[in-house]
């Protein structure tokens, strides 16, 4: 059995006193796992996974890395813990090189910082080709994959992506899916927030659908997109 990388439970969570939004959310990621959580606006699930990644504490539940409990840590020492979070938005340096970049991204682990720079670039040729750029004269799609290279420079056993394809073309979000499933290949375990519900079910192997801050559905990927309740309500077909 591979063993669940990743375990929320009963997560209660919110940004004010009086402000709930989630409302004990429980979820699990395993090893090598792809999981994709969507929903209607306002469900949660971008503050879920700030929860996750420590810039939010929690109220109520646990969060366990592994067999670490992580539960209201510091972002800094989660990520320590093989734990990296790409922000939806501002999750580049504009006026950086995308070297630059990266070596913003390693700078927990800064032994062998550069052999981990080549080794993306290696991976990521257009990084590469694109090494002396400033980050903000990269596409949209571009500026997400250097984002997860430099969350991928903490060499992570999870990678938390919060609207990964926001604002990309089609095209541009095919090709970034194509980018998170290699990613997952080579053994890094996936838990992402997505708008664009149809293409994440396609892309995770399971998935969770939050409403109003709690679950609502969970099961394997397949299952939920061929539900035709689900489509209707939350997948617009």
């Amino acid at each position: 059995m591979r063993g669940d990388v990743l375990t929320v439970a009963g997560v209660v969570a919110g940004y004010h006193a009086a402000d709930e939004i989630l409302k004990g959310v429980d979820l699990s990621v395993e090893a090598g796992e792809i999981v994709a959580i969507i929903g209607p606006n306002g469900a949660g699930k971008s503050t879920l996974l700030k929860v996750i990644a420590g810039l939010l504490r929690p109220r109520a539940g646990t969060v366990r890395l592994g067999a670490t409990d992580i539960t209201g840590e510091a972002p800094r020492r989660i990520s320590a813990r093989g734990l990296a979070y790409v922000p939806q938005e501002n999750n580049t340096f504009a006026s950086m090189s995308v070297r630059e970049n990266l070596e913003m991204g390693g700078y927990l682990k800064p032994a062998d910082s550069a052999r981990r720079i080549e080794a993306l670039f290696a991976r990521f040729p257009m990084l590469a080709e694109k090494r002396r750029q400033a980050a903000r004269s990269l596409s949209g799609g571009q500026r997400q994959v250097l984002a997860m290279a430099m969350a991928l420079m903490v060499e992570p056993e999870l990678l938390l992506l919060d609207e990964p394809s926001a604002g990309l073309s089609p095209k541009a979000a095919a090709e970034l899916f194509d980018t998170i499933r290699a990613i997952n290949r080579e053994g890094v375990a996936v838990l992402m927030v997505e708008q664009n519900a149809l293409d994440a079910l396609g892309l995770a192997d399971r998935g969770y659908i939050l409403v109003l801050g709690r679950n609502s559905r969970e099961g394997p990927a397949a299952e939920l997109a061929a539900d035709p309740d689900i489509r209707r309500i939350f997948l617009g077909g």
